[in-house]
């Protein structure tokens, strides 16, 4: 029993180290499109050019997705079956800790000890983006997969850890596609 507690705290701090840096996922479907008919795809420039992130994160998300998507077996192409687009939102979380230790103790308890306890509150903020990306049919042109991408944004300057964050993302994301093969694990 003693060793299961000793063992029990670094695998809950792995667990809460590895909540921090993962990546929640979700996605959503047509259920009446054939996905297996689709082998090509071509950037949707007009959706693409609404996202509210930089010129040079875009370029990341795309170059990322493209990876991804010849990893599936997908070319790009001039007359392509689906159109791949992204949208992001940004969100700032603002979380607070109380580190209250103490009591609060009368005359007659202990008098080296009246007053309040140790300890106060900390805040700390952090910024949560969304990454979307939808898949459109070419020519129905109606929206036929969506994929979401929900984590913790790093402000870094290290340009190798922003696109490693930004493929992290992506790659979680289009696990999720086809959604037959998510189905059937």
């Amino acid at each position: 029993m003693k060793k299961i507690k000793i063992l029990a705290i670094p695998m809950l701090v792995l667990l809460f180290l590895s909540s921090c840096t993962s990546v929640r996922v979700l996605s959503d479907y047509d259920k009446e499109a054939n996905f297996d008919s689709y082998k090509t795809y071509a950037f949707y420039k007009t959706g693409i050019d609404k996202a509210q992130i930089s010129d040079l994160d875009k370029k990341r998300i795309l170059r990322a997705i493209e990876a991804e998507m010849g990893k599936r077996g997908f070319s790009k192409s001039e007359n392509p079956d689906i159109l791949v687009s992204i949208f992001t939102k940004e969100k700032e979380q603002v979380d607070i800790y109380n580190n209250y230790w103490g009591g609060y103790y009368g005359w007659g308890w202990n008098p080296y000890y009246w007053g309040p306890g140790w300890g106060g509150s900390n805040v700390s903020t952090r910024t949560e983006g969304s990454l979307y990306i939808d898949l459109i049919d070419a020519k129905s042109k109606e929206l036929v997969w969506q994929g979401k991408g929900v984590g913790n944004l790093v402000n870094v300057s290290n340009i190798e850890k922003k696109e490693e964050r930004i493929r992290e993302f992506v790659s979680e994301i289009l696990m999720q596609y086809p959604p037959n093969a998510v189905a059937a694990k």
